[in-house]
């Protein structure tokens, strides 16, 4: 199975771009508009799905979806049309698409790329409620119910997450041959600061390989729970007020900042850090060393499978369950397709159904992967062309085992999933209607200052103050108190 696990609820390690404007879509509860219904044997024509789905495109994509429309025609009488778009490009795409009224029935949304409470509030899913009910049952009987009632938006359900990690956690990765080439200890990495002595080693030595590995969304990680993922407003993580803060304006991220420009000025970042939207060559060829991601239980197994050669980590953060982890990885069905429930059987076959479940994720057995085990496996050599993001594509806990993976690691997740400590902002949901032309002129601002502030590449000390006056220029105080009048509401209600 060629698990891309390097991006879990991520990448995290890593957060993105808030997607806002889209044109009514039509949405509501689904409804029988001519789907067609036969299940497996029917004489009806096979439904085509069209499936958007997040993460880097894969050679041998259009080889694997020959092998699942074998077995959907057979089981549900549909067939599946897959659409990868890269990580960094997905959510301006998936804007313009479903504004455009791009046919689609799936589209692959979240916390932190094509927003999903946003997008669904727009009317650019269905609500799924009956659907869940009628032609999902085995979702809702596989799936820990904190996912469900964690992604509810107004009261109803837009999207099937992803049964895996609740928590996120932010680990610092390394590639471990060069860990142990330099003898290289990494026991007193938890900070950004203290990647530092490791990663001058490696400039020094190494001119061919990235010392500190990020694209464009990188968020360096600080101890703020998010109003909007990627914008800056946010509480502090310990808060006991719920004050509503301008991040940019806080030591925190000035000097978290400061760090990152150190970073960028000594070679430890690449120089197109800000306009670069996916590092797969570099793990791929092996040429880097350190990076920032978001972990599970048993990861480090999971990317060393996936990229060939041993990786390791170690904590950056604490578990913590937020709103973007609990919609960290989902699958809506467009209002506008014309198929939904032919959708939800497919969701519902592949949340439930292993044998449906690692052909999409790991290939074709015998070509990508072979079987060593009755739910272990092995990459083969052809993996490098069909490496998916296994966090992306529904329930991971009846994905196959790796060869290193201990037989009781779905439940060390149960048990991680239950150690999680809530964010401060845990089942709060922003309402932007109020401001919703202040929040697209603070996103132009944010398009202008964001990624090169975040990447190091630009001096804080410079352009701070200047992204902070046009911030404020754009509305952000404004936005700001309306967040703050919504949680000081939701904390009467909710007794915070």
């Amino acid at each position: 199975m060629a698990k891309q696990r390097k991006r879990f609820a991520l990448v995290l390690a890593s957060l993105m771009a808030l997607t806002l404007v889209l044109s009514a879509c039509g949405g509501g509860k689904a409804s029988d508009n001519g789907a067609a219904s036969g299940a497996g044997g029917s004489s009806d024509k096979p439904v085509e799905l069209i499936w958007y789905t997040i993460g880097t495109p894969q050679k041998d994509v259009d080889r694997v979806m020959e092998e699942v429309n074998k077995y959907t025609k057979e089981k549900i009488n549909a067939t599946i049309k897959m659409k990868m778009i890269d990580f960094g490009d997905y959510t301006q795409k998936m804007q313009v698409m479903a504004a455009s009224g791009e046919p689609m029935d799936i589209l692959f949304t979240s916390s932190w790329a094509f927003d999903y409470v946003q997008n669904a509030r727009k009317g650019a899913f269905m609500e799924i409620d009956e659907l869940l009910d009628t032609h999902g049952k085995g979702i809702k009987e596989v799936l820990d119910p904190a996912f469900l009632e964690g992604s509810k938006v107004d009261g109803h359900n837009y999207a099937v997450p992803a049964n895996k990690e609740l928590p996120a956690q932010e680990v610092y990765r390394f590639n471990q041959e060069l860990l142990d080439k330099y003898n290289l200890d990494i026991s007193n990495v938890r900070s950004l600061e203290s990647l530092e002595p490791l990663l001058k080693v490696i400039k020094e030595n190494e001119p061919g390989i990235t010392p500190y590995a990020i694209v464009n969304d990188h968020v360096p990680l600080m101890p703020f729970d998010y109003v909007i993922e990627k914008m800056p407003m946010a509480v502090y993580l310990d808060t006991k007020d719920y004050k509503v803060v301008n991040i940019l304006e806080t030591e925190e991220a000035k000097e978290t900042l400061k760090t990152m420009r150190k970073f960028y000025q000594a070679g430890y970042i690449s120089p197109e850090a800000a306009t670069t939207t996916s590092v797969d060559d570099l793990y791929k060829s092996g040429k880097w060393f350190s990076d920032r991601a978001a972990t599970q239980p048993l990861a480090n197994n999971l990317w060393s499978a996936s990229y060939g050669y041993p990786v390791t980590s170690t904590p950056a953060g604490d578990a913590y369950v937020y709103n973007w982890s609990v919609m960290g990885s989902m699958q809506a069905i467009s209002a506008n397709s014309k198929y939904p429930e032919k959708a939800m059987e497919f969701l519902n076959l592949l949340n439930t159904d292993p044998v449906l479940r690692n052909m999409i994720d790991s290939g074709i057995e015998g070509v990508h992967y072979e079987k060593v085990g009755d739910n272990v496996m092995r990459n083969l050599e052809e993996s490098k062309n069909y490496d998916m993001p296994t966090f992306s594509l529904g329930n991971i806990l009846i994905t196959y085992l790796n060869e290193n993976d201990p037989a009781d690691k779905w439940e060390q997740f149960k048990e991680f999933n239950a150690s999680g400590k809530n964010a401060p902002l845990l089942g709060f949901n922003f309402d932007a209607t109020n401001v919703a032309s202040e929040i697209a002129a603070v996103q132009n601002v944010k398009d202008e200052f964001w990624a090169s502030l975040m990447t190091g590449t630009v001096d804080p000390e410079e352009y701070l103050p200047k992204a902070n006056e046009k911030f404020k220029a754009a509305g952000l105080d404004k936005i700001i108190a309306e967040a703050q009048r919504q949680i000081d509401e939701w904390r009467a209600a909710s007794n915070k």
